[in-house]
């Protein structure tokens, strides 16, 4: 909000008018995300609006780099699905995480959608995605790719001159001797555009080293699509967490989303209050609502 419209009620007027809309379409809770360090905003709604926090999740980012990242296709093999595939599994073996979308198909059919990635052990015989809900492997892992380069841009401002011209420095070197595969800071101080990643999971003892197969497979497509950044966002909790590479300057360890029950008469049956329920391992992020 412009300073000079600050303290005026404006923004609570904006969060009242929207929950009668919300309350006049037949929502049941509404809900907000914010950094963890933006007390106005928490203020409003935690103070003034009656939310209460709800889930704690972390933005994690990775750069682009000028090179391609292994993907260790020696030991693991990366399988494209098709849309149908990539709804009957994740309805198969996701569809009790917490956020997940009931409508899955448009989601992995969406023309933003860059495509869902099933890793597996390379000795594992794969023939189709039947055979492997009936007889999966040890360890597997999948992830979806959404790229929002046609949605939105970024831009990072304020850098001064020497940081600038030392991110370049990491680029050229990079670009000029892609063997060594030195770390590189994209040019995030012009517009760029980011990979968001979505809908991982997995099962086994190797899950972790699939899962980070698969992200580095995302961040080869990133590179591709000419993205500047790989962006995920998992809960606190997230067992496969530690797999997926991210540089912490960029990161967000702690995002803050607060949640609030609009109706008394709500549709959760037993579960009862959902504003009130403890978090999961996981949650399925939405890409459409990243």
């Amino acid at each position: 909000m412009s300073p000079s419209l600050r303290r005026k009620g404006i923004a609570l007027k904006l969060v009242n008018r929207m929950e009668e809309w919300f309350r006049r379409n037949g929502t049941e809770y509404s809900y907000m995300a914010t950094e963890l360090d933006n007390k106005p905003s928490l203020n409003l709604f935690t103070q003034k609006c009656n939310y209460t926090k709800f889930r704690t999740p972390s933005i994690l980012v990775q750069p682009v780099f000028a090179h391609r990242v292994k993907t260790h296709r020696r030991q693991i093999t990366i399988i494209e699905l098709t849309p149908p595939e990539a709804e009957t599994l994740y309805r198969r073996q996701l569809s009790t995480t917490e956020f997940f979308p009931q409508d899955i198909d448009r989601i992995v059919e969406n023309k933003h959608n860059a495509g869902t990635f099933l890793a597996v052990p390379t000795e594992y015989s794969w023939t189709d995605l039947d055979r492997s809900l009936s007889d999966p492997p040890e360890s597997w892992a999948v992830m979806s790719a959404w790229n929002c380069k046609e949605v939105f841009k970024l831009e990072i401002k304020g850098a001064s001159l020497a940081r600038s011209l030392a991110a370049k420095a990491t680029r050229m070197v990079d670009k000029a001797l892609p063997w060594l595969r030195i770390p590189s800071v994209p040019d995030v101080f012009r517009t760029f555009w980011l990979l968001f990643l979505y809908g991982l999971g997995g099962q086994g003892q190797q899950a972790d080293k699939m899962a980070n197969v698969l992200c580095g497979h995302a961040h080869n497509i990133a590179k591709e699509l000419g993205c500047g950044v790989v962006v995920t966002e998992v809960a606190s909790q997230e067992p496969l967490r530690s797999a997926i590479p991210h540089w912490k300057r960029l990161s967000c360890a702690e995002d803050v989303w607060c949640i609030k029950r609009l109706v008394e008469d709500y549709s959760d049956g037993s579960l009862g209050d959902w504003s009130k329920s403890p978090p999961g391992l996981s949650i399925f992020v939405d890409p459409r609502e990243f």
